[in-house]
């Protein structure tokens, strides 16, 4: 049998070129698997931006109220193993390795022409089946309609910010990203509408409509109210005031709202008491996301990685700032619009220091340097973990450093920070 480290060389090791979309592929192995994704109920979501916050923040509220919940996202930080999680833990590295031999035991995934985030799906639909979760969280991976997650026949569908993002898939406008990404919505199932551009709202809305779904829709049938370290919420049925929230940052405020719209959605099946309601929302944890992983000097870690994400982090960092000047560490990948991110970051960075995420698609940082010219003092040094250390050396209490651009260059840097470590749940 493989080990585990070969088991994750097999599944990364089938990188393509260009992926092609489609469910075909991954129906017929759910179907030679015995459908595990017809034994578990499910909430699946979709969106450009706040997708991984708004499912960590539900898995967190139903683990709270009692449920077995499994929950599915991508990418990982440091370990594969987060990407599934069954309850407060991460899958086992002895179950990636005995899952993916019992999958490979009942089809050829190279016949099928399965892609990687395939077999992860795949994986993940025979774990979540074989502990009998209550209910699992499945985020999307890329777009919505032909993602392989969107074989599964949900009890609630929510679409959270949408922007411009994977566009060489998804289309070239909103308009059409908010389609592909409405493909998720299925006949009569509810759908929570996130805050997002009253434009993809409509087009969302409308999918909505012609599905037979009804849509609740931010703004017109529910709302959020950010306050200082709390915030409100107001819904069909719920009404709450002074709400925790242990995700830092005011834009994961909307992300809340469309957890907590969801939830309401579910009322019925899987009830949540105010009292286990607050329990989950002060105890979510999310990292690489606004994530505050050291106080003296401050340090922020955002995976934000497109224009829109690196807007709302700009706009978020003087909550937490307190007149610091910003260290500014970034890295991009080069299908990414980073020349429409530099401006925004140029406007708070003190200095910044651009550094090559280690990825084959990473952006050329003297390229990214070259951007900032004139804006700050910018400098290259190709070692993100290296950069960051320097970074966090000359650091005095009048310094925040700020690491954004992707989320792997957070997982790059992470171990730097043994404390913020100790907080994930393995």
């Amino acid at each position: 049998m493989l080990s585990y480290a070969e088991t994750l060389d097999f599944l990364f090791d089938r990188e393509v070129e260009r992926m092609q979309l489609g469910l075909d592929r991954v129906e017929r192995a759910l179907a030679l698997c015995g459908s595990p994704h017809t034994r578990f109920p499910s909430l699946h979501i979709a969106g450009t931006n706040g997708k991984g916050s708004t499912a960590a923040l539900l898995h967190a509220v139903l683990r709270a109220a009692g449920y077995r919940v499994g929950l599915y996202t991508s990418p990982h930080l440091l370990d594969f193993c987060e990407r599934i999680r069954l309850g407060a833990g991460w899958i086992r590295q002895q179950d990636v390795v005995d899952g993916i031999a019992w999958i490979r035991s009942r089809l050829d995934p190279a016949e099928l022409g399965l892609t990687p985030f395939e077999l992860m799906t795949l994986l993940a639909f025979v774990t979540f089946a074989r502990a009998e979760v209550d209910i699992a969280v499945v985020e999307v991976g890329l777009g919505g309609r032909l993602d392989a997650t969107n074989v599964l026949s949900p009890l609630v569908t929510t679409i959270t910010q949408i922007g411009l993002d994977h566009q060489a898939y998804l289309g070239s406008d909103v308009a059409r990203i908010a389609a592909e990404k409405g493909g998720i919505i299925k006949p009569g199932v509810p759908v929570v509408v996130g805050r997002m551009e009253a434009d993809s709202q409509a087009v969302l809305i409308d999918i909505a409509r012609r599905q037979g779904s009804p849509s609740l829709v931010y703004g017109r049938d529910f709302w959020a109210d950010a306050g200082s370290g709390h915030f409100g919420y107001r819904g069909r049925a719920w009404q709450y005031e002074n709400l925790p929230l242990g995700l830092a940052g005011a834009f994961q405020v909307d992300n809340a709202a469309a957890a907590l719209a969801s939830l309401e959605c579910l009322t019925a099946d899987f009830p949540v008491s105010g009292a286990q309601l607050c329990h989950g929302l002060r105890q979510v944890v999310w990292p690489g996301r606004f994530q505050i992983v050291c106080d003296q000097p401050l340090v922020i870690l955002d995976g934000a990685h497109n224009p829109y994400a690196v807007a709302a982090l700009v706009s978020a960092l003087p909550e937490v700032l307190g007149g610091r000047r910003v260290s500014l560490l970034f890295g991009v990948m080069d299908d990414k619009d980073w020349p429409s991110m530099v401006p925004l970051l140029a406007r708070i960075a003190h200095q910044a220091v651009v550094t090559r995420v280690r990825n084959p698609r990473a952006a050329d940082p003297q390229a990214v340097a070259a951007a900032f010219a004139g804006a700050c003092p910018t400098r290259v040094c190709s070692d993100a973990r290296a950069a960051c250390q320097q970074q966090l050396d000359g650091a005095d209490a009048d310094t925040a450093v700020v690491v954004c651009g992707s989320l792997f260059l957070v997982g790059e840097v992470l171990p730097l920070f043994p404390s913020a470590l100790r907080g994930q749940r393995r």
